[in-house]
């Protein structure tokens, strides 16, 4: 019995060496997107101050564009389980390839998501606005979402390029240099909203169109600083040559597709199944859309750390995968699912504290203030759920095993979560919030199928020898 404890403990808790290497990547990626949420707190409680039409129409405008960033991290996950593998391998001449395919597919998804959002701009945020009751709120956050969405799409491009280097980067293992160049687009961006917004130090008071104009430039600042120091090839070898020809290998190229296409499906459904329920959330009343806003903008900057284990995950389990050190790989998928539990419940108990107090900085009604208390209560409540889900996700497709994934997350969102709460707003006068509460427990059934899969240990797979044959 001894024995049989020491073999779970071992297999649960890491030792220092574990512990190091996880937060060689995490602390990076949790410093960063701390600073990224807590200015976008900031940002969004500077627009509050302007009124509940301005924290809609930003809100609404940034739930398409959530649709879009999504698109841009399932167009590239193919490419970086083969790249997380490749370095793992020391295959560098194929990670530079599998970068190349992530620069094409970011190109794509822009020109697509581009049109899509010049041509349907109305269409899009009416979807959201469903108070009959206030239409003069109404028409007044239908104009500054557009005018919000319009000047933001100047921003996609360099955000989607961005996105193609930090993703290489990180399969190296390599998280401070996105870090730094985050921090730097967040302060960037905070102090571009305070000028913009209000029109201090003499410049024009812009409201939304000011926000929008601020993250734009952020984003280009944050694109400069990622693409000149990636390519110092004395500290990225991977990076050497990346543009000596523009050709990906015609076989990378199907197996990539082969086991992208599935993720970048997922993505896009999940995204858009995920903005539905807000939709749907959102013919409660304009309201509860504020409150989803305020409540999701603040419970970012809790998760972070919850998160960033999936980085976690897809790097060290992906490298000791593309290593064909398969027991290292088990034993790590087991020790980071343990770790994101534990954080999770740390990081919920602190987020429940804070729950009465943020919504307060908001200029809204009390309603939508309680509203937003009472969904990050629940949220609190949830997040261990959440955070062995959002890992067991990411350690399924770190072995490349995509059309389960494609079953883990997106099957039950669209089997149970979005009809189910279709039910309940239209044909219940069940309290939002325990909707709200109804819907995150779906979390509990992708928990009990994670553990399953990864028990079951058909994600180990090397993809690597896939391509290269050996």
């Amino acid at each position: 019995m001894l024995k049989n404890r020491a073999s779970l403990k071992s297999n649960l808790i890491g030792d220092k060496a574990f512990y190091k290497a996880v937060f060689a990547i995490i602390i990076p990626f949790i410093v960063q997107n701390t600073i990224s949420s807590f200015v976008n707190l900031l940002d969004n409680v500077m627009v509050g101050q302007l009124g509940t039409p301005q924290i809609n129409g930003v809100a609404i405008a940034n739930q398409l564009f959530f649709i879009f960033n999504i698109c841009i991290f399932g167009s590239i996950s193919g490419a970086s389980i083969f790249g997380a593998q490749f370095f793992g391998a020391k295959d560098y001449e194929n990670m530079r390839a599998s970068a190349r395919f992530k620069l094409y597919a970011c190109l794509f998804v822009f020109v697509m998501g581009a049109i899509v959002f010049l041509t349907l701009d109305d269409m899009l945020i009416s979807l959201f606005l469903n108070d009959t009751d206030k239409p003069a709120e109404v028409a007044l956050t239908l104009d500054e979402g557009k005018k919000y969405l319009f000047i933001m799409l100047f921003g996609l491009l360099p955000f989607a390029i961005t996105q193609a280097y930090a993703s290489t980067l990180r399969e190296a293992g390599e998280t401070v240099l996105p870090m730094v160049a985050g921090i730097i687009a967040v302060f960037v961006n905070m102090v571009g909203n305070y000028v913009l917004i209000f029109g201090h130090f003499g410049a024009p008071e812009m409201g939304v169109e000011g926000a929008a104009l601020a993250t734009v430039i952020s984003r280009y600042v944050e694109m400069t600083i990622v693409i000149i120091y990636a390519h110092n090839t004395r500290r990225y070898p991977f990076m050497e040559g990346l543009y000596r020809t523009i050709k990906v290998p015609a076989g990378l190229v199907k197996r990539i597709f082969i086991m992208g296409a599935p993720l970048f499906i997922n993505e896009l459904l999940w995204s858009v199944g995920t903005s539905f329920i807000t939709q749907l959330y959102s013919e409660r009343g304009l309201e509860v859309v504020a409150a989803t806003n305020i409540s999701n903008t603040v419970s970012n900057l809790f998760t972070t750390a919850v998160f960033s284990m999936g980085n976690a995950a897809a790097v060290l389990v992906g490298q000791a995968l593309g290593a064909n050190e398969i027991g290292k790989a088990r034993q790590t998928a087991w020790r980071l699912l343990s770790f994101s539990v534990f954080i999770s419940v740390i990081t919920g108990l602190l987020l429940a504290a804070a729950s009465p107090f943020i919504p307060r900085l908001y200029n809204t009604t009390d309603t939508a203030r309680t509203l937003s208390t009472q969904f990050l209560w629940v949220l609190c409540g949830t997040m261990p759920f959440m955070a062995f889900a959002h890992c067991s996700y990411f350690t399924l497709r770190s072995g490349g095993k995509t059309l389960m994934t494609f079953m883990f997350d997106c099957l039950p969102l669209w089997a149970v979560n979005i009809p189910l709460c279709y039910l309940l707003i239209h044909f219940t006068d069940m309290h939002i919030t325990l909707v709200y509460f109804i819907i995150n427990m779906i979390n509990f059934l992708k928990c009990l199928f994670g553990f399953y899969m990864v028990k079951k240990g058909v994600w180990i797979n090397n993809v690597t020898k896939e391509v290269t044959g050996s």
